[in-house]
C-alpha cells in the first residue's frame, strides 16, 4: 500500500479444542473459573469442534446470562467429570 511493505498473517484454525470450564448447560453455554476464561472462549471460537470438560452441568436457565462467557454455538461436546474422577492435588 503506497510505498510501504506489509506482512499478512492468516489465523490458525484448529480441528479440536480441549477446554476446561466450571459449569455448562445442555446447550453448551459456559461459565469459567479464574484464569480459564483467558483462552477458553478464543479457542472455542477458533476450533471446528470444541470439547469442554466441566465440573457441573446445570439445567437450562440456571446460568445467569451475564456470567456466560462462551455461548453454546461454539461448543460441540460437553463432558462432565465428577469430583471423584479428578486427580487429588
Amino acid at each position: 500500500i503506497g510505498d510501504r511493505d506489509y506482512v499478512l498473517e492468516y489465523p490458525i484454525h484448529a480441528d479440536y479444542a480441549l477446554i476446561k470450564a466450571e459449569r455448562a448447560d445442555r446447550w453448551g453455554n459456559l461459565v469459567y473459573r479464574k484464569s480459564a476464561r483467558n483462552f477458553g472462549p478464543i479457542m472455542a471460537s477458533a476450533a471446528r469442534c470444541a470439547v469442554v470438560q466441566v465440573r457441573e452441568t446445570v439445567e437450562l436457565g440456571a446460568l445467569d446470562p451475564e456470567s456466560i462467557v462462551t455461548p453454546g454455538i461454539f461448543v460441540k461436546r460437553v463432558v462432565r467429570v465428577a469430583p471423584s474422577m479428578r486427580k487429588a492435588a
